[in-house]
C-alpha cells in the first residue's frame, strides 16, 4: 500500500472519529465505544478503510504508550498510600471474577483455553474510563474514589503479569507441559530480571540525566520517550511482550519528581495513538461473529455488570466501611476493560484463541463500557433511590462521610509561579509569615532549597492547576515576565474566583489584566522607586 494511501485511509479515521465524538457529546458516551464504532462504521459497515500494516503499527505504538503511562501511575508510595483496603478489594474481587468467569465461560460452551482469556478479561475494569468519569465529576480524591482507583491499579498489575504469562504460553504452543511450565518460568525470570533492571536504573542511572533534561520540557519529553524505547527493546530482545517492557520502563520513572510533568506531555500523544488503535479493532469487528455469539456477550456483559461490583461491596462491606462508601466504590468497577480487548488481540496473535474470542471481548467491553458510563454519572441518586426502599437498613449508612476527601485537599494555600528571583523572595517571605504556599517552575534547580511544597511542571496546563489546587487557593503570584501565560494565569483566576498579583510585562498588557480583574499589578521597577523615595524621605535627603 502506497504512503498516501495509509494517509487517505488515517485521515478517513481521524475525520469519522472527530465528527462522531462531536455528536455523541451531549450523551456523554465515552470516546473508547465511539471509536471502536468509527471501525466498525469505517470497515465492515462501509469497507470504506481497510486494516493494514499502518494502522497496525500506530495501534501497536498506542498500546505502548498506554502501559507506558500506567507505569508511572503506580509509584510505589501510591501504592503504600492506597492501603489493605484497596488490596483486600482489588484481590478478593480479581480473583472470585476469575473463578466464576472462568466457571461461566466453560457453561457457555468454551473451551478452557478460551473461557482462561474470557475470564481474565471480565476481572479487569477500565481504568481509562473510571479516572476520566471520577475526574470529571470531581471526586477522584474522595474515599470512594482513592478506592475504586487503588482497585483498578491491582487490576492493572494483574494484566501486566498476565501479559508475562501470555508469553510464557506463545512461547510454548508447539511443546508439552514440561516445555509450557518451562517457558513460562523464563517469561517471570526474564521479567524479574528487567524490573531489577529498570528499579535500578531509577536509583542510580537515571536521576541525574532527568534533572538535567527536565530544564527543558521539550528535552524531558524525547528523554521519557526514549527510555521507554530502550527498555522496550530490552523486552523484545529477552522474549518478553513489549508491552510488559514499557510497563516497567513508566514504573521506573515514576519514583522521579517529574513524572506527573511527563505524564501530562505524553498523555495527548497516546490518546491519539490509542484512538487509532480501538478504530483498527472495531474494523477488525466481524458482525457477524457477534451476532453469532450475541446470548453469550450478553450473558458475559451482564456478569461483569453485576458480579463485580457486588463482590467489592460486600468486601468493603465486611471491612466496615460505610454503605455510601462501598456502593459508590463499587459502581465504576463494572465494565470489561480496553486492556481485555489487548489481552485477547494478544492472545490471537500468539495462535491460543480464535478471532471470535477477540470478537466476544470487544463486544462485552463496548456494551459495558457503555453503560457503566450512566451508571457512575447517576450512581449517587441510585444509591439514595436503593437506600429509601430499606435495603441498606441494617447496614451503616455512614451519610455523606464517605464521599468526604481522605487526604489533605490543598486549601487557603498561596500559589507563586516562576522561581527567578523575584518568585524566590516572595515564597521565602510568604513561609515566614506562616503561609501554606505551593512554588511552582518548569525548571527543578530553581525549585530547589525552597521551605515549602514545590511542584514541577507547565502552568499554561489547566491539568497542572487543577492539580495544585487553584480553584480552592486563596491566592496566585506570578513572578513570570512572559505575557501570554500571565493572561491565562489571569483569566483562568477570574474563572474560579481566585484573586492573584500578575508581574505586569509591560504597560502595553495592563488594559487586558483589569479586565480579567487581577487584584494587583506587580512592577518592580515602578515599586523600587517607590521604595527608594520612602528611604529617601526617612533620610531627610528628599523633601516631599
Amino acid at each position: 500500500m502506497s504512503g498516501s494511501s495509509h494517509l487517505h485511509d488515517l485521515g478517513w479515521m481521524i475525520g469519522v472519529a472527530a465528527v462522531l465524538l462531536l455528536l455523541t457529546r451531549r450523551i456523554k458516551l465515552p470516546s473508547i465505544a465511539v471509536y471502536l464504532g468509527a471501525g466498525l462504521l469505517l470497515g465492515p459497515m462501509t469497507g470504506l478503510v481497510q486494516s493494514g500494516d499502518a494502522t497496525g503499527l500506530i495501534s501497536e505504538l498506542g498500546i505502548v504508550l498506554m502501559l507506558f503511562l500506567v507505569g508511572m501511575e503506580l509509584s510505589v508510595d501510591q501504592v503504600r498510600g492506597f492501603g489493605k483496603t484497596a488490596l483486600c478489594a482489588g484481590v478478593v474481587q480479581v480473583g472470585l471474577t476469575v473463578a466464576a468467569g472462568f466457571a461461566l465461560c466453560l457453561g457457555l460452551k468454551f473451551s478452557p483455553m478460551e473461557s482462561l482469556f474470557l475470564a481474565l478479561g471480565l476481572a479487569v475494569s477500565s481504568t481509562v474510563v473510571v479516572i476520566k468519569m471520577l475526574q470529571d465529576s470531581r471526586q477522584l480524591d474522595t474515599a470512594f474514589g482513592r478506592i475504586a482507583v487503588g482497585v483498578l491499579l491491582l487490576q492493572d498489575l494483574v494484566v501486566v503479569l498476565a501479559l508475562t504469562l501470555l508469553d510464557g504460553l506463545a512461547s510454548s504452543t508447539q511443546g508439552g507441559r514440561a516445555d509450557l511450565v518451562l517457558a513460562v518460568v523464563k517469561a517471570f525470570v526474564g521479567m524479574t530480571i528487567l524490573l531489577a533492571g529498570t528499579l535500578g536504573a531509577s536509583h542510580w542511572l537515571l536521576p541525574r540525566p532527568m534533572a538535567w533534561a527536565a530544564r527543558s520540557p521539550d528535552t524531558l519529553f524525547i528523554w521519557s520517550l526514549a527510555w521507554c524505547l530502550v527498555v522496550v527493546a530490552a523486552a523484545h530482545g529477552m522474549h518478553l511482550s513489549i508491552e510488559v517492557g514499557a510497563f516497567l520502563a513508566g514504573l521506573s520513572l515514576a519514583r522521579l519528581p517529574y513524572s506527573f510533568d511527563m505524564r501530562r506531555r505524553i498523555r495527548p500523544l497516546m490518546d491519539f495513538f490509542v484512538a487509532i488503535f480501538f478504530i483498527a479493532l472495531g474494523l477488525g469487528i466481524r458482525p457477524g461473529e457477534l451476532l453469532g455469539h450475541a446470548w453469550q456477550i450478553g450473558a458475559m456483559s451482564l456478569f461483569a455488570l453485576l458480579f463485580k461490583p457486588l463482590v467489592v461491596f460486600g468486601t468493603l462491606l465486611l471491612m466496615r466501611h460505610a454503605a455510601l462508601t462501598a456502593f459508590l466504590a463499587s459502581v465504576p468497577i463494572c465494565q470489561v476493560s480496553e486492556f481485555s480487548v489487548l489481552f485477547a488481540a494478544m492472545g490471537v496473535r500468539a495462535g491460543l484463541i480464535d478471532t471470535q474470542i477477540l470478537s466476544d471481548t470487544t463486544g462485552a467491553a463496548l456494551i459495558t463500557i457503555l453503560v457503566s458510563t450512566y451508571l457512575i454519572l447517576f450512581q449517587d441518586g441510585m444509591f439514595r433511590r436503593l437506600n429509601r426502599t430499606g435495603v441498606f437498613r441494617h447496614i451503616p449508612s455512614g451519610g455523606r462521610g464517605g464521599a468526604a476527601p481522605v487526604n489533605s485537599v490543598r486549601r487557603g494555600h498561596m500559589i507563586v509561579v516562576g522561581m527567578n528571583s523575584l518568585g524566590r523572595s516572595l515564597v521565602q517571605r510568604l513561609h515566614e509569615r506562616g503561609e501554606v504556599v505551593v512554588a511552582v517552575d518548569t525548571d527543578p534547580a530553581k525549585l530547589d532549597g525552597l521551605p515549602c511544597e514545590k511542584v514541577l511542571g507547565d502552568v499554561s496546563y489547566a491539568s497542572l492547576l487543577e492539580e495544585i489546587g487553584l480553584p480552592t487557593a486563596r491566592l496566585l503570584i506570578s513572578a513570570l515576565q512572559i505575557e501570554d501565560t500571565n493572561d491565562f494565569l489571569a483569566y483562568f483566576c477570574k474563572s474560579h474566583g481566585v484573586p492573584c498579583a500578575i508581574h505586569a510585562v509591560d504597560m502595553h498588557g495592563v488594559d487586558g489584566l483589569l479586565e480579567m480583574d487581577v487584584a494587583y499589578l506587580i512592577f518592580p521597577k515602578v515599586d523600587g522607586i517607590k521604595a527608594q523615595t520612602r528611604e529617601l524621605h526617612r533620610l531627610g535627603l528628599l523633601t516631599p
